[in-house]
């Protein structure tokens, strides 16, 4: 039995190197600031469907990132892990869209791309920490979501069993398919890549890049082999209203970011005794650490 699954992956800024010069004046991340990397529950969303395909052989596995040229490397390091292919949304137009507008522009993608079976993304972006696409992306295009997966157990046409990790335990759940399912951090995380498919692969380009690469040998290498080809969507490929994308399409404001750097500048003893016990949880408590 084949299935065909989209992994919805970001490039994001590594937020363990945030400076001031991390944001811009409008208020957007000043991404050229940062090292981009692959968001980190997104490749063990990856690894879910990888472990589907390697279940089911003839199961396609599609991955759609959106954002600048450069996050082509997204799909890239899929395709290194095993997935077959990729689409990357990109367009100036789309700059500066928060989880909704995002969220709007992923939606009309998919639709585009035509039949699924499942949706896998990662639970939350460590840009923004919001969980908020996954949820809002399965509400535009009218489907069932499961959230907080940490294995899918179960799939066959119509249906998926997925195990959720909660605060207080796990829970096993049915879901009619088509369906999108955002994968928790406790998930398994996903196997490196593959060096066959690093080397058959490592040429692999989208359009933009390869009218910046000065490079004949590239350019020749892809236009002989069409597999080495990325495709672009941008917004005149989808059927979308201007009022609802990027800026324009963006209600959320972001008006300031910190790094926050926790310092241990004293530290205390205790005992083993209930006294000590107790005027740590007092102090805790007056400092409002705690309450």
């Amino acid at each position: 039995m084949a299935f065909r699954i989209i992994v919805l992956a970001k490039q994001v800024p590594d937020t363990r190197n945030v400076g001031e010069d991390a944001m811009k004046a409008d208020g957007t991340v000043n991404r050229a600031a940062l090292p981009a990397i692959y968001n980190p529950e997104d490749l063990n969303a990856l690894e879910q469907a990888l472990r589907i395909k390697d279940r089911y052989e003839d199961t396609e596995i599609i991955i759609l990132t959106m954002g600048p040229p450069r996050a082509a490397d997204i799909i890239r390091e899929s395709i290194f892990r095993n997935a077959d292919r990729g689409y990357l949304i990109t367009d100036r137009r789309f700059a500066g869209a928060d989880t909704l507008a995002t969220s709007y522009v992923i939606s009309k993608a998919v639709e585009k791309i035509g039949e699924y079976d499942l949706i896998i993304c990662g639970r939350q972006a460590i840009d923004g920490d919001t969980a908020q696409v996954g949820p809002q992306t399965a509400e535009k295009l009218n489907i069932p979501q499961v959230t907080y997966a940490e294995d899918i157990t179960g799939l066959s046409k119509g249906s998926t069993t997925v195990i959720r990790r909660l605060e207080r335990g796990v829970e096993t759940v049915e879901c009619a398919t088509p369906a999108l399912i955002t994968v928790h951090g406790s998930a398994p995380v996903c196997r490196p890549k593959n060096a066959k498919l690093l080397m058959k692969y490592k040429h692999a380009k989208t359009v933009t890049e390869l009218q910046t690469i000065d490079d004949d040998y590239v350019n020749e290498t892809v236009r002989d082999k069409p597999y080495l080809s990325i495709e672009e969507i941008s917004l005149d490929d989808l059927d979308c209203k201007p009022e609802n994308i990027g800026l324009a399409g963006s209600p959320t404001k972001v008006k300031k970011i910190e790094n926050v750097v926790l310092q241990g500048k004293e530290a205390k003893v205790l005992k083993d005794s209930d006294q000590d016990i107790r005027e740590l949880m007092g102090e805790l408590i007056t400092n409002h650490t705690l309450g």
